[in-house]
Parts: structure tokens; C-alpha cells; sequence
């Protein structure tokens, strides 16, 4: 009983909270430049996996996802566009259903042309806040709900530069409002695979 209690119980206890830690948590490594100024190449970023089971991406929030053009390769975007919206970009201004967009969270305007398009049921339209230097919906494609890994949640390493990921509700008239972090998940990070 003492093998019991002393050690296969603690086991057990550590073996529980590490699968729930798997089932509503993830951490990636992020690689490019696409997320500048907000999240840099080499932070380490942890990804609530539970954020979207009882609600759906809203536009301003930033999430991960497996890439609809290479499926073994996962991508962080700021959603900007929701099922039924409509996405233009021109004259170095996103357009969200004829609503022009200010962004304070961009690193600078787009440089480049997106046609007036309406986005397609269960799909979102993602741009990197680097909008330049970012593979993103601007290419071509969108990102299909089942994509969806989950929602950005704080960068935790390095950790001089620890910080929650900000995100922008996009209102009627096109301004972008930080969202209060009241609404983050409560679980504590755990170490990058």
C-alpha cells in the first residue's frame, strides 16, 4: 500500500493533468516574420484547443491552423473575415463589407489588390499582421473551421518577453478595440514539445 500511495498515486495525478493539458493545449513554435510586430519569429506560443467548442472565431482574433495548401504545416493569422463577409483590399486599406478598416496592430498597410469577394460558409479570411511579408488568405484561399487549431493565447518563451497575444474586435464602423483578456482560458502553459 505504501508503493501505492507514495509513488504510483503522484504517477497517476501527473499522468491525468498531462493529458488534460494535451486535449486543451497546444505550443508551437512560431518561424517567419508574418505576425510582426505582435509575435516574432522564435516565440514560443500557447494555443487554447477548447476555445472554440462552445463559440466561433470572431474577426480580430488570432489563431493557428494546419495550412489549407500544405496540411503538415501550421500557420498563425489574424482572422479578419468571417462566413458571409465580404473582403476587399485596395489603396493599401483592408475593406471589410464596404467598411474600411483601421488597424493600429499592422506592422504597415498592404501594398497590393485584393478583389471584392464574399467568404464561403464554414471558411475565414486570414492575414498576417505583417501584411507584406505574409502567406495568407490575400493568396488565394481561405481557412476552413476544421483548419482551425485553436486560439493564440500568450507567448511564453522567450520568457524576458512573456506577453498575452492581443485581440481586435472589429466593430460596424471598422475601428479595431483591444478585447478584454477576461475572456482567456485559465489553464497555466506547459512546456514546447
Amino acid at each position: 500500500m505504501k508503493f501505492v500511495r507514495d509513488i504510483l498515486a503522484p504517477l497517476l495525478v501527473a499522468l491525468a493533468i498531462s493529458a488534460l493539458f494535451q486535449v486543451t493545449l497546444a505550443s508551437f513554435k512560431v518561424y517567419g516574420s508574418s505576425m510582426l510586430p505582435n509575435i516574432r519569429p522564435g516565440d514560443y506560443i500557447m494555443v487554447s484547443k477548447t476555445a472554440y467548442r462552445f463559440g466561433s472565431p470572431e474577426r480580430g482574433e488570432v489563431i493557428v491552423f494546419d495550412s489549407p495548401r500544405n496540411p503538415d504545416s501550421d500557420l498563425v493569422k489574424r482572422i479578419i473575415a468571417i462566413p458571409g463577409d465580404t473582403i476587399e483590399i485596395k489603396d493599401h486599406t483592408v475593406f471589410v463589407n464596404d467598411t474600411p478598416l483601421a488597424e493600429p496592430y499592422i506592422l504597415e498597410p498592404p501594398m497590393y489588390f485584393y478583389p471584392r469577394q464574399k467568404v464561403t460558409a464554414d471558411n475565414y479570411f486570414v492575414l498576417g499582421d505583417n501584411r507584406n511579408n505574409s502567406t495568407d488568405s490575400h493568396k488565394g484561399w481561405t481557412v476552413p473551421q476544421e483548419n482551425i487549431v485553436g486560439k493564440a493565447w500568450i507567448t511564453y518563451w522567450p520568457p524576458h518577453q512573456w506577453r498575452s497575444i492581443e485581440d481586435y474586435s472589429l466593430n460596424a464602423t471598422g475601428q479595431a478595440a483591444k478585447v478584454s483578456k477576461a475572456s482567456l482560458p485559465t489553464e497555466m502553459p506547459c512546456p514546447a514539445k
